[in-house]
């Protein structure tokens, strides 16, 4: 009966899940807000407020928001990076898994693969291994 009551914790869609703590990495999916920008995606809203333009994501897909020129200006410096996905990412999102603790991982690699898969765009494996000829 084990086994029926670990199953029981495992979601149906592990994909569309944001983050992972069924082993000791701690995984979290990421999106790039710049990527956002550079796209001119439509869920990107932007307001004037405190003297500086804001942007955020009508989606939540992200729930936090930037200050615009920061944003811009973190680009040019090599690039302003990736904020914690707080729902399931759009297909036109730029998302990635970003794991906490890389060395923590077993001998026999991720628990739970299927967290890996990312949009349709995006290929949803992974190659670990190469099988020589």
């Amino acid at each position: 009966m084990a086994s029926a009551s670990a199953a029981a914790g495992l979601p149906l869609h592990p994909q569309d899940e944001v983050e992972c703590r069924r082993c000791k990495v701690h995984c979290d999916k990421v999106v790039y807000p710049a990527a956002c920008v550079e796209q001119g995606c439509p869920f990107l809203y932007a307001y004037e407020g405190w003297g500086r333009t804001w942007i955020g994501c009508m989606q939540n897909v992200f729930d936090v928001e930037l200050d615009l020129d920061l944003v811009l200006e973190a680009e040019q410096d090599g690039g302003f990076g990736a904020v914690r996905a707080v729902r399931k990412a759009l297909p036109l999102c730029r998302v990635e898994v970003d794991a906490c603790y890389r060395g923590r991982e077993g001998e026999l690699g991720c628990v739970n693969p299927e967290f890996h898969e990312l949009p349709e765009e995006r290929p949803s494996f992974r190659v670990f291994a190469q099988v020589g000829t």
